[in-house]
């Protein structure tokens, strides 16, 4: 037989479970997660203008943004962001007929250099990292958050020192 004690016992757990649940929805950042929207996309004809022109308002992740520990990934990822941001900037100050393979090297080092950074720690890299060649590049361009590369409503970057260590090969293009 069942006690009415145990009966309401139920009754209160299946509805604080109920309460504290967020039928239907999904929070962005469930696990109280840095938000570093990842992978960048590839540059291309169609986004290379919102890659010049609107990179001020895209987010740079400094060291401030993330918590002092368990988020190495997610600063990882903001640190290739801000890498790549930085060698675009570069890029579009260049030579007009070769910004866009300027940018598409800048895009493929800084995510070599993820992924260089991924492979040297003990946690489990990034899912792309571990192809190579064009499979790799195909991965990290696949669903993408921002392939438009359009800028965040009433963003303004601050101020972040240039990115050292990007070659850029015209003859490459």
């Amino acid at each position: 037989m069942i006690s009415i004690v145990g009966l309401s016992g139920f009754w209160i757990l299946a509805l604080l479970t109920l309460h504290g649940a967020d039928v239907g929805e999904t929070k962005k950042n469930s696990l109280n997660e840095p938000d570093v929207p990842f992978p960048p996309a590839f540059p291309t004809v169609e986004n290379l203008a919102a890659v010049c022109l609107q990179g001020q308002g895209r987010p740079r992740y400094l060291s401030s943004f993330f918590p002092n520990s368990g988020v190495s990934h997610f600063r990882r990822r903001g640190n290739a962001i801000n890498r790549m941001e930085s060698w675009f900037s570069l890029c579009c100050r260049g030579q007009e007929d070769q910004i866009l393979c300027c940018t598409q090297q800048a895009w493929k080092q800084a995510l070599t250099q993820f992924c260089t950074e991924e492979s040297s720690t003990m946690t489990v890299a990034y899912v792309c990292c571990a192809d190579t060649g064009e499979a790799r590049w195909t991965c990290f361009n696949s669903e993408l958050p921002n392939p438009n590369y359009d800028p965040t409503p009433g963003y303004t970057a601050p101020p972040v020192p240039e990115e050292a260590g990007f070659t850029f090969d015209a003859n490459a293009c």
